[in-house]
């Protein structure tokens, strides 16, 4: 069985990229889901859930659908063509709201008629009905001519029973090929017209139009009545469709009726046509609602100067000069003379005062980075009007040219989660290591060389009070170019720790704008990266939905 499927799919979209075209427009719908009209969408989803189903069924029958209004003859059209009294006629006609089936050709047909939910008691087989002697007749050869035409008679369109026309409209969309019978006392009537012939303008390939009870019209005047529904429909829209003036009951023109029918079916692309039809139909429908505006991505700039705007309120260069300030303390301190560092601890840090003096990999060891909140200063109100701006101008560049439902589908994509990144950023910025507190090595050289000179300093004035209470500094001190050693360790020690810390100055000043960099662009990374999450994936998502949609409907509207 799944080969003969497999078989009848290859026959139906031999030559076609049909199965394609099917995957597309439901990528499209799936892609447009909730951005564009509902009803668009839910219309590409049925129509291509529809013709894949179609697609698994019998490629050898073809689904003929007649329909009409009440006392068009209908059904004395769907008699004459089956050659058999299967459907009552006028006041005979039942008020059941099921369609009546003939089938030629039985194999294979059973998965047709179910899949269009032909009860078994409203089907009929025509070839179990044939006697093999009538093959030579005119009827054997009409029947062999309808081989694998699975015709249906359907409801009357204009009933009063609401399952009448419920019925209609479900077999409709299911039908290969359509035969609409007018009548000449209505055939003007705006209830076919409008509701089914003109909003099917995009299938006049898979239709046809009988004007029946021909024979009610006096000959001189059929040729003028066939012309006023020839410019009917082509105000319908329906300039391809055939007009077949015939007589059910006086069997006048229902030859070149089932002739053109047979002709058609021969061909084996009804079922062909009418999937292109309705996709190109569904695919156009959700196509207006999409808009043509060109695909686009984000714009790099916009998304600079957003992050800019949100690092700004985030108070990310507050911490990077408190960095830089910081840096200047801690290093000065390590290198400045250490008989004056204390006056240094005097003042407070500026990291400290910020909640930011901790490392990340501290806290990460002390479990605490996720709950500490820097101390940052409140965001303006110009800070805030900035960022809102700035969310705008990028969701604005975004859509340009968009439809109204994708320009509304960015925007609300844009802000969907934006209450969420003053705190994202916070606790970002929280995190984030400014390698402040370790030192660089070199002052730690410094410091040591620092200690060095001061214990040197000591201990010459300690060596140079004994000697000069001993009143022999100068006889017993040793000499070093002509001056006594314990007070050039003294001097010496003194002189060059206060030179070495005013030439560390300038390497500490360095190393605090070169750290102040470094935290400026950890900190506008991290910012970097709540905005790449909270507010420009979720457009970007938007962008490639819209992507999707318009490059999967081409390829159904090629």
């Amino acid at each position: 069985m799944t080969a003969l499927l497999e078989g009848a799919r290859k026959l139906i979209t031999r030559g076609t990229d049909l199965g394609a075209r099917i995957e597309a427009l439901e990528a499209a719908a799936a892609a447009a889901r909730g951005r564009v009209d509902d009803a668009a969408v839910d219309e590409a989803e049925t129509i291509s859930s529809r013709a894949a189903a179609r697609l698994r069924l019998s490629a050898d029958h073809t689904v003929v659908a007649i329909a009409g209004a009440t006392g068009s003859g209908k059904s004395s059209t769907f008699n004459a063509l089956t050659g058999l009294d299967l459907s009552s006629t006028g006041v005979r006609r039942p008020t059941t709201s099921w369609a009546t089936a003939c089938v030629w050709g039985k194999t294979g047909a059973e998965e047709v008629l179910e899949w269009l939910g032909i009860p078994p008691r409203h089907q009929t087989m025509r070839d179990s009905l044939l006697d093999s002697a009538n093959d030579s007749s005119t009827a054997g050869r009409a029947d062999r001519e309808l081989d694998g035409v699975v015709l249906m008679d359907l409801p009357d369109h204009d009933s009063t029973e609401v399952s009448h026309h419920l019925e209609v409209d479900r077999l409709v969309v299911l039908a290969d090929l359509l035969v609409w019978v007018l009548d000449p006392q209505k055939y003007a009537d705006a209830a076919i017209h409008d509701r089914y012939l003109a909003p099917l303008a995009t299938h006049a390939g898979v239709m046809v139009v009988v004007l029946n009870h021909i024979d009610t019209v006096a000959p001189e005047r059929r040729q003028a009545m066939v012309d006023d529904v020839r410019r009917l429909l082509d105000l319908d829209g329906l300039q391809s469709v055939p007009v077949f003036p015939i007589s059910a009951r006086e069997d006048i023109g229902v030859d070149d009726l089932r002739g053109e029918i047979a002709k058609r079916v021969a061909a084996k692309r009804l079922t062909r046509e009418r999937l292109d039809a309705d996709l190109r139909a569904a695919a156009g429908a959700l196509d207006e609602a999409t808009g043509s505006g060109k695909t686009r991505e984000l714009s790099a700039q916009r998304v600079e100067q957003l992050e800019s705007a949100l690092a700004d309120a985030a108070g990310v260069p507050v911490v990077v000069d408190a960095v830089e300030r910081s840096t200047r303390l801690r290093a000065g301190r390590a290198t400045t003379w250490p008989v004056v560092s204390f006056v240094s601890r005097l003042r407070p840090d500026p990291l400290e005062r910020l909640g930011l003096d901790l490392g990340a990999a501290g806290e990460a060891l002390a479990g605490t980075a996720g709950n500490r909140r820097p101390k940052l200063p409140e965001t303006t109100p110009v800070q805030r009007a900035r960022v809102d701006t700035e969310v705008r101008a990028l969701a604005d560049d975004a859509s340009a040219g968009l439809a109204p439902a994708w320009v509304e589908s960015v925007r609300r994509a844009s802000t969907s989660r934006l209450i969420e990144v003053a705190d994202r950023i916070d606790r970002s910025l929280a995190a984030t290591d400014l390698g402040v507190e370790r030192l660089p090595v070199w002052a730690g050289v410094v410091r040591l060389l620092q200690w060095v000179l001061i214990l040197a300093a000591l201990g010459g004035g300690i060596w140079t009070a004994l000697l000069v209470v001993g009143g022999n500094l100068s006889e017993e001190a040793p000499q070093v170019a002509g001056m006594p050693l314990p007070l050039l360790l003294l001097v010496g020690g003194i002189v060059l720790g206060v030179l070495l810390a005013l030439v560390c100055r300038a390497l500490v000043a360095s190393t605090a704008r070169s750290r102040a960099a470094a935290a400026d662009d950890k900190l506008r990374d991290a910012v970097h990266q709540v905005t790449q999450e909270l507010v420009v994936a979720p457009v970007t998502a938007e962008l490639a939905a819209y992507t999707t949609v318009r490059s999967n409907l081409a390829t159904v509207l090629k």
